[in-house]
């Protein structure tokens, strides 16, 4: 499970998927059977996927323990069909952050 902490250090990628209309169930279809992939690799920390209720688009959360570890995984022969399929079906915006402020809510 992901842990959104400012102390942990990972390395975050978020995803946002734009797809056709219709596409949002494949598109997700591909980021989750990709992760059984994913997750072996060394310094994979965890993966989440947000679906929009509009249909059209996806936010795929990533934590890694480095980008060392990421960008190895990225240049491994093993997933590069996978990133194929997915520029088929979707454009998409990469942005690589780090955890600057988070806040929780009380308890009601």
């Amino acid at each position: 499970m992901g842990k959104i902490s400012v102390t942990n250090e990972y390395y975050t990628l978020v995803n946002i998927f734009t797809v056709k209309p219709g596409d949002q169930r494949r598109m997700y279809d591909e980021i989750v059977d990709v992760t059984d992939v994913i997750e072996k690799f060394p310094g994979f920390v965890s993966a989440n996927v947000h679906i929009s209720e509009d249909g059209v688009r996806l936010v795929n959360y990533a934590q890694w323990r480095s980008k060392k570890d990421f960008d190895a995984m990225q240049a491994h022969p093993s997933v590069q069909e996978h990133f194929r399929r997915c520029r088929a079906i979707a454009t998409f915006d990469s942005i690589f952050c780090r955890v600057e402020y988070t806040h929780e809510g009380g308890t009601s």
